[in-house]
């Protein structure tokens, strides 16, 4: 018996040991009523596959009752899946971050695993390709006010054989809002806050994820909403990347040399730009205010592990800003992983408004 193998342009015609499957919300009745109602508080479980197998591709895309968008529901509305019958989810994070973009909102991009497609970025997307052996059950609980109304594909392969040493997929959402910097005024000047200070332990870092058990890393969504209420040069990106492995001192041998680095761009970019790989999905407001998404998938590069691994970057040089950060992480592992910190509540997950933050336009200017 063969095993599983990613479909690619280089190896289509050949032959396949698989049984293409789906599972969708279509109306059951034969009528045009294509998905499923989920009232406020109520988890539903919308893939529950008993076989061994591979999914390779879930859309998504939903609204609220009445067919419109109640506000922030992206992050109201929570994606879990589990493998294997494990009683911990491997995925846990609000939809629209899962999908690849923070802030409770969407933009049309294109990456290789994660997409949001037309119209206007609500059309979700993705091809990590996620094993299981006996299970798969995909969950979406609904913190929004109002019934949410919800379609989707699961598409997946039934194997007679998983590869060796296969790991199982895991997806975690984080947030720090604000993260722990230092007062503005405590600065004997604007470069000394952008630039001043040694970080040479990185323990006040942002952690993007830890683990523990094998595997390997394979990218993050960044998400940065820029609480500082300077009128200097307010370029939030400043901060090294550090990827501890196994348990490693500082410093890693995986230091990099800023955020805008880290996602492989350059110079405090602004233009939106997406890629296989990495890309500027929002690029902020003028003096780089307002809420900025990058993303970075190390799916040529994964980043391995053989005990543990933690990825973090600092807020600012020296840890010296206190933004409000997200990040989804994805990364394979074997189980059972270590489980995850509860999900904050809804409340904490909301995006800032705005028009509540102390800066203002004339103060960009």
């Amino acid at each position: 018996m063969s095993s599983f193998q990613t479909s690619d342009m280089s190896n289509l015609f050949i032959k396949r040991d698989a049984k293409r499957m789906r599972e969708s919300s279509y109306d059951r009745t034969g009528g045009n009523d294509d998905r499923m109602y989920i009232k406020p508080g109520d988890t539903a479980s919308f893939a529950d596959i008993k076989a061994m197998g591979v999914i390779t591709h879930i859309w998504i895309t939903l609204a609220n009752e009445g067919f419109v968008q109640e506000k922030d529901n992206l992050r109201k509305v929570v994606l879990r899946m589990y493998w294997d019958n494990e009683l911990e989810p491997s995925v846990e994070a609000p939809i629209g971050d899962f999908f690849g973009m923070g802030h409770a909102t969407t933009r049309n991009y294109v990456s290789a695993p994660l997409q949001m497609s037309p119209e206007d970025g609500k059309s979700f997307n993705c091809w990590f390709p996620m094993p299981f052996s006996e299970r798969a059950l995909l969950t979406i609980t609904n913190e929004c006010d109002t019934t949410l109304i919800f379609y989707f594909y699961v598409d997946y392969e039934i194997v007679p054989k998983l590869p060796e040493n296969c790991l199982r997929f895991h997806a975690r959402w984080n947030r720090e809002n604000p993260t722990g910097g230092k007062p503005l005024d405590s600065f004997a000047t604007h470069r000394d806050f952008c630039f001043g200070g040694e970080n040479k332990d990185g323990s006040g870092n942002y952690v993007i994820m830890e683990a523990e058990g094998a595997g390997h890393y394979v990218g993050a969504n960044i998400n940065i909403h820029n609480l500082c209420e300077s009128a200097h040069w307010d370029w939030p990106g400043e901060g090294d990347d550090m990827i501890y492995i196994d348990g490693e001192p500082w410093p890693p041998r995986l230091h990099g040399t800023g955020t805008e680095d880290y996602v492989n761009m350059a110079w405090c970019p602004q233009q939106e730009y997406s890629a296989p790989y990495h890309g500027l999905i929002l690029g902020g407001k003028n003096n780089w205010k307002g809420k900025i998404t990058y993303y970075r998938y190390h799916i040529q590069d994964p980043i391995q592990f053989e005990k543990s691994i933690k990825v973090t970057f600092e807020h600012g040089h020296n840890n010296n800003r206190s933004d409000d950060i997200s990040t989804t992480a994805y990364w394979y592992q074997t189980e059972p992983h270590k489980p995850f910190e509860q999900i904050a509540p809804v409340e904490k997950r909301l995006p800032i408004d705005e028009e509540k933050l102390i800066w203002n336009e004339h103060k960009e200017n």
